[in-house]
């Protein structure tokens, strides 16, 4: 038979209502009850019904996360570190890929909020830095936590999880000044993309404070792809004066050059150091394999959300980490400069 409300709260000796509370993690709930609701919870195994939940009044259970990324290993570990935050607190997951390019997408946005009845929703780039989605979940009184790419000046915000990408950058481009290199070239990532910026100013930060210049023509745009990776480094590597070391703007591009120099015969790393960035699967299936910061994506949507389950339920969040630096991985794909 199975386990009903009705039955916690005989075992516990509450009224059905505290026992909803102590399911929906109110605060206004003593320890000593809240106690005695869980090990009645325990006990018996209870699973709250989240369907139930959701119709049985106004508020929701359930979060949303929409997305436009062609890397698929990222979304996939949104996804993951999403849904195990949202198990641990009662919620369920509503995932909703979108064409972000697309004229009608504020509306698709609006319709999914309506017809989900999300809670609020776990944005990631390019939606989380776009301020006509911004302003439409602001007009809509929806809760939500943007994942954007920025620096300290917005690691108090309650509404962001901010990745440090320019200081992750920073450090790769400086290893490889250490490792005698001067001159580095850099494949960037799409425009849509605040990263891609916060990248490149990173990497051109590094070279500015070591007085190494960067060549205009050292720097290649790409579209974080393997195809953008083999373009760019065909064109760099086609160069009269080809850069020693080329640092891409993620780890699927950095597999396309280092698969471009093969096919010319360069030796990596002998000839020509590859690095990249994010630590995904790419970076350890090539060979060899790439050296790159390690973006810690499974936990920071789980922050994001539990950043956004607090927020909804007008919690203090100050043990959640609000800001990520990627830290860089030292791997096969980069040495020292040949003199």
């Amino acid at each position: 038979m199975k386990v009903t409300i009705n039955d916690v709260a005989k075992l516990a000796g509450v009224s059905i209502k505290t026992v909803s509370r102590v399911i929906n993690n109110e605060e206004s709930v003593r320890q000593n009850t809240r106690d005695k609701v869980m090990a009645a919870v325990t006990e018996l195994n209870y699973q709250p019904n989240q369907a139930a939940r959701n119709l049985a009044g106004t508020k929701s259970y359930t979060i949303g996360f929409i997305y436009d990324n062609p890397n698929a290993y990222y979304i996939i570990d949104m996804q993951n570190g999403i849904l195990s935050e949202c198990r641990k607190q009662g919620f369920e997951l509503v995932i909703h890929p979108c064409n972000s390019k697309s004229s009608g997408i504020l509306d698709e946005i609006k319709e999914m909020i309506k017809q989900s009845r999300v809670t609020g929703l776990v944005l990631t780039p390019p939606f989380s830095e776009r301020p006509e989605v911004i302003a439409m979940l602001d007009a809509l009184d929806v809760r939500y936590v943007r994942i954007i790419s920025g620096g300290s000046r917005q690691q108090n915000d309650e509404s962001c999880v901010v990745i440090d990408d320019h200081q992750a950058a920073h450090d790769v481009t400086e290893h490889l000044i250490d490792l005698g290199h001067k001159d580095i070239a850099f494949i960037g990532g799409s425009e849509e993309h605040q990263s891609s910026f916060e990248r490149l100013s990173g990497y051109q930060a590094a070279l500015s404070e070591r007085h190494i210049a960067a060549p205009a023509h050292y720097v290649v745009d790409g579209d974080y792809s393997f195809e953008s990776g083999v373009a760019g480094a065909n064109k760099l590597l086609e160069l009269s004066q080809r850069p020693s070391a080329i640092f891409c703007c993620n780890d699927e591009t950095a597999a396309g050059a280092l698969f471009a120099a093969r096919l010319k015969n360069i030796r990596i790393p002998e000839e020509l150091s590859i690095v990249g960035f994010e630590d995904s699967p790419f970076s350890r299936q090539t060979w060899p394999k790439l050296t790159t910061a390690h973006q810690p994506n499974l936990e920071i949507a789980s922050q994001a959300t539990s950043l956004l389950i607090a927020n909804t339920r007008n919690q203090s969040a100050q043990d959640i980490c609000k800001q990520f630096t990627p830290q860089l991985v030292v791997r096969d794909s980069s040495q020292q400069a040949l003199s």
